[in-house]
C-alpha cells in the first residue's frame, strides 16, 4: 500500500488480528489498492442488504391482492424485516467484538439471500412474515458492522468520502432491488421476482468476502463480555450529540420508508392505474441518492456537517409537499428531492456517529441504527393507519412533521451550543 504510516489509536490492549509485526499497521487511505477493494467490497455488501430488505416495497398491492390482507397488514413484509433488523444489529455489533468484522458480515448477507429464496415457495402469508422476521434477525450483522470496519480502518480524513461510497452502495442496492422487482413481477410473477434476488445476492455475498481486506485494528476480544458491552451503550446514550443523531435517524428514515410505502398504493389506484413495471421505474428516483451520498462526504467536509443535515430535512419536507400535487411529474420531482436529502442525510449523520463515539465505535454505530430501523419498522406500519384514514394528503402531513421535528432539533442544538459559548466567555 502506498499510503504513509500513521499513529493508530491509542489504547489497543491486544494484537490487532491479521497485524504481521509489531508496528503498528497503518489506515486505509484514498487512492490505494486497498482503499478500492474496500469501496467495492462495502458497495456490495450495500447492494446486497439494502436490495434484500426493501425488495418488498413495490409488491405490498401484490401481497394484498395474493393474500387477500389489508395494505397496513401488507406493510408487515418490510416492518418486520426492519424492527427484525434494529434489535439484531445491536447484537451483531457485541458479536462482532469476538468473532471479527468480516466473517460476521459474509454470514449475515449469505444467510439472508438463501431466506430470500425461501420467500419465493412460501404458500401462507405468515410463513412469509416469518421468513421476512428471520432475514432482519440475520441481516442484523451488516450494517452496523460495515459502519464500525469503516470507522476503524479508514483515514479519519477519507472517512466520510468512504462512508458515502457505502451508502451509495446502499442506494443503488435499495433501487435495483425495487426496480428489478417491479419488472420481474410482471413479466413472470413476485415468486420469482424474490427467488432471482436472493441469487443475484448470494453472489454479491462471495464477491464481498473475496474483495474487503483484513481488518488491521480491529481488536479481537474473546467471549461476550456482557458487563462490557451494556456499559458501552450506557456511555453512548449519555451522550446529548449522539442521542441526536440517533433521533435524527429515526426521523429521516421514518419519512422515507412511508412516503415510499404507500406511494405504491396510490399509483396503481385511480387516477393512475399504474401497472408494476411503471410504478417500479418512479424507484430510478434512487440514482439521486446514489449521486448525493457520493457527494455528501465531500460536502460535509467543506461545509460541516449541520448546514446539510438541515438542508436534507429541507428537500424533504419540500418534497413531501410536492407530492400533494396530481400530475405525475410533481410526484416524481417531490420523490427525487425526498430521495436525495435522505441519503444526503443519512450518508452525514451515520459518519457523525463514528466521529463523535470517542470509544467503542461499533457499539455507538449500532444504537445509532437501532434507531433508524426503528423508524422505518414504527413509522412505516404507522404510516398504513393514516393511509387508510385520510389518504395521501394524511401521509404527507404524517411525514411533514418528521422533517419539522427534525429542523427543529437540529436548531435547538445550535442554540445550546451557542448559548454555552456565550455562557463560557462571559
Amino acid at each position: 500500500m502506498n499510503s504513509r504510516t500513521t499513529t493508530a489509536p491509542p489504547n489497543r490492549s491486544a494484537r490487532p488480528e491479521t497485524a504481521a509485526s509489531e508496528e503498528l499497521p497503518s489506515y486505509i487511505k484514498q487512492g490505494s489498492k486497498a482503499y478500492i477493494r474496500a469501496g467495492f467490497a462495502l458497495f456490495l455488501a450495500g447492494f446486497a442488504s439494502f436490495s434484500l430488505i426493501y425488495c418488498v416495497q413495490p409488491l405490498l398491492p401484490d401481497f394484498a391482492n395474493s393474500f387477500g390482507i389489508s395494505p397496513t397488514q401488507s406493510s408487515l413484509a418490510l416492518s418486520v424485516t426492519t424492527g427484525f433488523l434494529s434489535f439484531a444489529i445491536v447484537l451483531a455489533g457485541a458479536f462482532s467484538q469476538a468473532m471479527g468484522r468480516r466473517g460476521l458480515m459474509f454470514c449475515s448477507m449469505s444467510l439472508a439471500a438463501i431466506l430470500n429464496c425461501v420467500v419465493a415457495v412460501l404458500p401462507e402469508w405468515h410463513g412469509v412474515l416469518l421468513a421476512r422476521s428471520l432475514e432482519g434477525l440475520v441481516l442484523g450483522g451488516v450494517p452496523a458492522v460495515a459502519m464500525a470496519w469503516l470507522a476503524e480502518e479508514i483515514d479519519p480524513k477519507d472517512l466520510g468520502k468512504a462512508m458515502g461510497l457505502y451508502v451509495g452502495g446502499v442506494a443503488f442496492g435499495a433501487m435495483m432491488g425495487r426496480v428489478s422487482m417491479g419488472l420481474l413481477t410482471e413479466i413472470a410473477s413476485w415468486r420469482v421476482a424474490m427467488g432471482v434476488l436472493g441469487a443475484l445476492c448470494l453472489l454479491s455475498a462471495i464477491g464481498f468476502l473475496l474483495l474487503l481486506p483484513a481488518s488491521q485494528h480491529f481488536v479481537r476480544k474473546p467471549g461476550l463480555n456482557l458487563n462490557y458491552h451494556l456499559q458501552s451503550w450506557k456511555i453512548h446514550l449519555q451522550d446529548l450529540k449522539l442521542i441526536k443523531l440517533y433521533v435524527i435517524g429515526f426521523m429521516l428514515i421514518s419519512i422515507f420508508v412511508t412516503l415510499f410505502n404507500y406511494s405504491t398504493f396510490r399509483l396503481t389506484a385511480e387516477p393512475y392505474g399504474f401497472n408494476q413495471t411503471q410504478v417500479s421505474f418512479i424507484f430510478l428516483a434512487f440514482a439521486f441518492g446514489i449521486v448525493s451520498s457520493s457527494m455528501a462526504g465531500s460536502l460535509a467536509d467543506r461545509y460541516g456537517r449541520t448546514p446539510l443535515l438541515i438542508a436534507a430535512f429541507v428537500l424533504m419536507l419540500a418534497g413531501a409537499l410536492l407530492t400533494l400535487m396530481t400530475p405525475i411529474i410533481g410526484i416524481i420531482c417531490g420523490v427525487a428531492l425526498v430521495t436525495t436529502g435522505f441519503f444526503v442525510g443519512h450518508s452525514v449523520a451515520s459518519s457523525a456517529v463514528g466521529a463523535a463515539a470517542k470509544s467503542a465505535k461499533g457499539h455507538a454505530s449500532s444504537l445509532y441504527l437501532l434507531f433508524y430501523y426503528l423508524g422505518s419498522s414504527i413509522s412505516g406500519s404507522v404510516g398504513g393507519w393514516f393511509w387508510q384514514h385520510g389518504g395521501w394528503p394524511a401521509v404527507v402531513m404524517f411525514t411533514a412533521s418528521y422533517a419539522i421535528a427534525g429542523l427543529l432539533l437540529i436548531y435547538a442544538g445550535i442554540w445550546r451550543e451557542k448559548h454555552a459559548a456565550h455562557s463560557q466567555v462571559l
